[in-house]
């Protein structure tokens, strides 16, 4: 393929060697002249392993370009990966100056070529940057509506400096943001070959996905070292600690956990964190995350109440109580703080949930249970029918095939406030609306 790259920084670089080393014809852009000209000569403008000896071979075969010129690179060529910076602005804002600067220059050469032209950004943008701002300089620049004379695709990289190269050939997903199905089919010619799993996907989603994933890498360090931090005060190796940690692959590093949703609860969690807290706050130790993370829990609490609040009616049916389906343990389940919040502020509940049973409630549970909702037994219902034809709002708050039968047979005056994602589609006459979907 003919191939331009905008922006001979650290990532277009990189590009361009491992694409001209697939056999595509590279040409580079940019407004440095210095980094055109080394282009030029087959030599690289950044230190990274591997990159010169792609530069060497791609000159050699005559398959790496540069130019200053936006106008013959896109004439050139019939895709163009935009790789220019998207530094922080001092309010921690985006600065997307080059991305617009960029978008209008190719635009302007857009106006002029009679062929269709794919724009591949790459650059790490906010959720609709690409679809709702440079799209649509794209299009006042070349008189060209979208879908016509050119398209537009984003196309995250995840590459790591020190190891870009191996990365680029062996990266752990291609992921694809398209416009409409099929406008991504270049983009996975660019890739032919290498084995990773290739996600298609609308644009917003694929520049969100860059976002979780540096957001996860960071939160992971900081973990990390608040563990170790924790470990060295307590004289225990913190790196046998994180290894052992490494070892679960169905549950540390896996998708548990990792659905968007409601508040965590239980026995276990909410204890422990509170415990490894005070721990630190007994060795005079800054534990932020760890701290933060009980604090997060409580707002995704408050977020419920909210949007249960927010619909203006007292009529409240609530499908699940427990902390998690398949089980009658009450103990800080989230559920059981938005019903006690909920009860106080004199709104009429219902709650359906086939395992618990005030007169099954024993021990810790019963415990917990008299202590926040000593009346628990006058809001159980036994069939869901009582539950969905009294309220006005029904609340989701565990997956289960009966829950979604039930939801079925709503009427349009009625809501449902999903707090689990009870299913991808939800069938319902009522007016839903999922926590954070």
């Amino acid at each position: 393929m003919k191939v331009s790259i905008f922006g001979l920084g650290y990532v277009g670089t990189v590009c361009a060697g491992c694409l001209a080393a697939r056999g595509h014809t590279v040409v580079g852009v940019d407004v440095n002249k210095s980094k055109v000209e080394m282009m030029n000569a087959g030599l690289v403008s950044i230190i990274e392993p591997e990159v010169q000896e792609l530069f060497d071979a791609g000159h050699h075969q005559n398959l790496l370009f540069a130019t200053n010129s936006v106008d013959e690179a896109i004439q050139a060529t019939d895709i163009s990966l935009v790789c220019v910076g998207t530094p922080s602005k001092a309010n921690g804002d985006l600065d997307l100056t080059y991305m617009e600067r960029v978008s209008k220059e190719i635009g302007e050469a857009l106006y002029n070529k009679t062929s269709k032209h794919l724009i591949v950004f790459r650059s790490t943008m906010l959720p609709g940057t690409s679809e709702e701002m440079l799209t649509l300089i794209l299009e006042a620049r070349s008189g060209k509506k979208v879908g016509g004379g050119f398209d537009v695709c984003y196309n995250p990289e995840f590459l790591r400096e020190g190891t870009s190269v191996y990365d680029f050939n062996n990266p752990p997903k291609i992921v694809i943001g398209e416009r409409e199905t099929g406008t991504g089919d270049a983009v996975c010619e660019l890739y032919s070959g290498i084995d990773a799993p290739i996600i298609r996907t609308p644009i917003r989603v694929a520049e969100m996905a860059k976002y979780s994933d540096n957001a996860f890498h960071a939160l992971k360090v900081s973990f990390a070292n608040e563990i170790g931090n924790l470990c060295k005060q307590m004289g225990v190796d913190s790196h046998d600690v994180m290894s052992i940690f490494c070892e679960d692959r169905k549950l540390n590093l896996s998708p548990a956990y990792l659905k968007p949703g409601f508040a965590f609860g239980g026995s276990c969690l909410p204890k422990d964190l509170r415990a490894l807290a005070y721990q630190a706050k007994r060795f005079d130790l800054e534990s932020h995350v760890l701290n933060s993370i009980l604090m997060s829990n409580g707002a995704q609490i408050q977020l419920a109440i909210r949007l249960i609040s927010d619909f203006g009616k007292k009529r409240i049916g609530f499908l699940g109580m427990a902390f998690k389906p398949g089980t009658d343990d009450l103990r800080e389940s989230p559920l059981v703080s938005v019903i006690e919040t909920l009860l106080g502020k004199g709104y009429a509940l219902r709650i359906y949930d086939r395992n618990v049973s005030t007169s099954r409630l024993i021990g810790a549970n019963r415990q917990y249970m008299d202590e926040h909702i000593p009346h628990l037994s006058s809001l159980l219902v036994e069939r869901i029918e009582d539950l969905t034809e009294a309220s006005d709002v029904i609340v989701v708050g565990y997956k289960s095939p009966e829950f979604a039968a039930a939801l079925q047979s709503l009427r349009p005056n009625q809501k449902v406030i999903d707090l689990v994602r009870l299913a991808d589609e939800v069938t319902t006459p009522a007016q839903y609306e999922g926590i954070c979907w």
